[in-house]
């Protein structure tokens, strides 16, 4: 009898296959209301975030304290003053207020739902130009999205862009770098395993035309193309 397969073992929930908590207690967004000005108390270390985190306190327009968590940019240091709706690096703005070619960074889908794309580190966005009430901003892959001009986003370019720069060198480091995260890795692939172990696993029928497990199969067998409205190449 074969052990369980790598998406039995993760249904399990064990500790392997479990999110590491600790290292996705830092929740990166903007309150709903944010105004005035804040301070950068603290430069955080998140295992969960490929960037620096920045930790900012400010008082809103009742006098409470708010705090919330931003990725740290380049030229950020503790004790920086934050503005909203100002220019300046670091400062949180409306899209629709800045000028083109602005590089941009942590910016809402929506507004309001506290920022959504370009978080990870040495990474950001260009503002590019406005269409009414809409603006076109350049993302990282180079491919333009169209975003509402009220969405709010961090003006500058996110840091810990070196992080690539230095080689892994050996698979020890990967893993610890991936465990972090609560990533699996190394990932085998499953026609390279042994039948025991995966439905694709073992030296035959490694060149079938499709791998569409059956609906009403069990839990060991569902693997590969579950339950697909189409396969195969689109044609044009």
């Amino acid at each position: 009898m074969g052990k369980r397969i790598i998406q039995q073992a993760r249904g399990h929930g064990s500790m392997t296959y479990r999110v590491r908590r600790k290292a996705f207690s830092i929740k990166l967004g903007y309150p709903a209301v944010l105004e005035g000005e804040f301070e950068i108390v603290k430069l955080l270390n998140s295992a969960g975030h490929s960037a620096p985190i920045a930790k900012l306190i400010g008082k809103n327009t009742d006098g409470k304290d708010v705090v919330f968590y931003n990725v740290a940019v380049n030229g950020m240091y503790e004790g920086k003053k934050i503005k909203i709706n100002e220019h300046e690096i670091g400062d949180v703005a409306m899209i629709g207020d800045l000028k083109n070619s602005t590089e941009i960074c942590n910016i809402e889908n929506k507004p309001k739902d506290g920022g959504k794309f370009v978080k990870s580190g040495g990474n950001r966005a260009v503002v590019m130009n406005k269409r009414g009430s809409d603006v076109v901003v350049q993302m990282p892959s180079k491919k333009e999205k169209i975003f509402n001009s009220h969405c709010r986003a961090t003006i500058g370019i996110i840091s810990g862009g070196g992080r690539k720069d230095k080689p892994i060198l050996k698979a020890g480091r990967k893993y610890y770098m991936k465990k972090s995260k609560s990533k699996l890795w190394p990932r085998t692939s499953a026609v390279k395993m042994n039948a025991v172990d995966h439905p694709f696993g073992g030296g035959r029928g490694k060149r079938i035309k499709s791998k569409i497990a059956k609906r009403n199969s069990s839990p060991g067998q569902k693997v590969g193309l579950l339950r697909p409205k189409r396969t195969g190449r689109k044609k044009r």
